[in-house]
């Protein structure tokens, strides 16, 4: 009788640790699953960075060119414009 309860105690006991197992391995595994997007996205990132600093570059460079032909006009707003003298 004592055998057949030590068995039973020793057959729950060892699947209760075989079921907890699963789950740290499951999560385990997640882990790294959500280790390699973060990698991939920060890889992403990354690029995305180096496009806008490019496009900043360029936008910088257009700009610098756009003034060194800006000719300011010599004409003035009607709003602000004196009143014509009859």
């Amino acid at each position: 009788m004592r055998r057949i309860l030590l068995s039973t105690l020793m057959l729950v006991g060892s699947l209760g640790l075989a079921a907890c197992d699963s789950k740290s391995e499951d999560k385990a595994q997640q882990a790294e699953h959500h280790a390699e997007q973060a990698q991939d996205n920060m890889k992403d990132a990354a690029k995305e960075q180096a496009k806008a600093d490019k496009a900043g570059a360029e936008s910088k460079a257009a700009a610098a060119d756009e003034a060194k032909t800006f000719v300011p006009t010599s004409e003035v707003p009607k709003s602000i414009e004196t009143p014509a003298k009859n």
